[in-house]
């Protein structure tokens, strides 16, 4: 199979989708590569390192686009990119659906095959290919956290660590998956007053085991969220329910009980956000405030620290990768139902339920399309 790998054009988006390493296990295995120059260099890569493990390099997005088989990416395609996109081409990449309607009507018209990385999921409900991006996001959002309360950058001035004689801040978490979990480590790392937040009372009794003492553990209601907001330096939006858009659980009323110069990071901001005023930003832009309160939305975080994660997600990406290019996407879903659970779209058809009901759009089960079509 051709696999092809443009260089990410999103705002500040610095990562890629494959590294010299991965590039040499798939084409040892028979597959060609083809990277657009330079698509690699924010990560550290050079072209002289893809083309040292057998890819192929193009001179610009349209020969990459035309000729591959298979389109591997970071970030959903934006919109000077939907025009590339053709019938029957698998596009193996982020995508977040439910987060943006134009995007998934784009999809539909192109007729091409969506695998989305955040939706392949395990038995075990694990997300193998959105775990390694959600593990950066949640440690990033402390940092970036902790930043935006320094005063300069209009924030209340806390220091969420303390220091002998005043108390750390506080940081709540809203989900106690994976985002909110490694949020949890940092923030406690430092020393501030952790609170977790979840509705899973059996993941609540897991995490008790597992984190330190200043992370305290509280069950989610609208009651205790709004009580607790109301002495937090930090809010962590963490919560996800794959594929469909994330609840609303901090209201734009709620924000008049939090103090001024407080801050909001919600990683959940590429579905929806689980903040009713949450908005996406970019890096360049990355806060505006409401009723005196940061609201920080940037929704591709992990691209700010590209080298970490563009080699995070490529363990996880490749063995996947493989398969597609191996099997054929059909074939390679028959074989494992966590990579079909990956499939969002084929034929211009919704085949994530998730997705079709975030837009009251008409959802078609996966399996119709798994049979190979006839060839004349």
């Amino acid at each position: 199979m051709l696999i092809g790998v443009p260089k990410e054009i999103k705002r500040k988006e610095y990562r890629v989708a494959i590294t010299p390493a991965g590039v040499e296990t798939l084409t040892e295995a028979g597959h060609q590569v083809l990277i657009e120059t330079g698509a690699g260099i924010a990560s550290g890569f050079t072209d002289d390192f893809y083309v040292g493990a057998g890819a192929r390099i193009a001179a610009g997005p349209e020969d990459v686009w035309a000729r591959a088989e298979m389109i591997m990416k970071v970030k959903e395609p934006i919109e000077a990119e939907w025009p590339r996109m053709r019938k029957d081409q698998v596009i193996f990449t982020y995508f977040h659906f439910a987060a943006s309607q134009p995007l998934t009507e784009a999809v539909l018209a192109s007729g091409a095959v969506a695998v989305a990385y955040e939706t392949v999921e395990l038995k075990t409900g694990e997300l193998p290919l959105l775990t390694p991006m959600s593990e950066v996001a949640g440690r990033m959002a402390v940092q970036e956290g902790a930043k935006y309360l320094e005063k300069h950058f209009g924030g209340s001035g806390v220091l969420l660590s303390g220091v002998p004689g005043v108390m750390p801040g506080k940081v709540l978490i809203l989900g106690g998956g994976v985002v909110g979990t490694n949020a949890a480590k940092i923030a406690a790392g430092i020393g501030a007053r952790v609170m977790i937040m979840d509705v899973s009372l059996a993941r609540l009794r897991y995490l008790e085991d597992v984190m330190p003492p200043n992370v305290n553990l509280l069950f989610s209601t609208r009651y205790a969220i709004r009580k607790q907001i109301e002495d937090a330096d930090l809010i962590i939006g963490a919560v996800l329910i794959p594929g469909t858009k994330a609840p609303n659980l901090v209201t734009r009323e709620d924000l008049k009980r939090m103090r001024p110069g407080s801050v909001i990071v919600d990683v959940a901001v590429d579905q929806g956000g689980c903040v009713e005023t949450i908005r996406p930003t970019t890096h360049d832009e990355p806060t505006y405030v409401v009723e005196n309160v940061i609201h920080y939305g940037v929704a591709n975080m992990p691209g700010g620290v590209p080298r970490t994660s563009t080699l995070a997600l490529t363990n996880a990406t490749l063995p996947y990768a493989l398969r597609l290019a191996h099997h054929g996407w059909r074939r390679a879903c028959i074989a494992d139902p966590a990579l079909a659970r990956g499939v969002n779209i084929v034929a211009g058809k919704i085949t994530y339920q998730g997705v079709a009901d975030a837009f009251g759009m008409e959802w078609s089960p996966l399996e119709r399309f798994l049979k190979e079509p006839a060839r004349a």
